[in-house]
């Protein structure tokens, strides 16, 4: 087994603040487009409670959800 040399404790850090920089910017872009979390959650198929997940950085946002 190869082992990491990053302690796990920077490791999640550091996802947590790239899912904190991608809620952001979902969150600035709906501003600018005046889109609701609600009709982005419906356009996605989603609820508008993980919207707010992924703009709180709670839940990570999957690429696939982009294309």
């Amino acid at each position: 087994m190869v082992s990491k040399n990053i302690p796990s404790s920077v490791e999640s850090k550091s996802s947590h603040e790239v899912d904190l920089h991608v809620g952001s910017r979902i969150r600035l872009r709906c501003r600018i487009l005046g889109i609701s979390q609600t009709k982005l959650g419906d356009a996605l198929g989603l609820t508008f409670q993980q919207i707010q997940k992924y703009e709180n950085g709670t839940n990570r946002v999957s690429a696939s959800r982009f294309s």
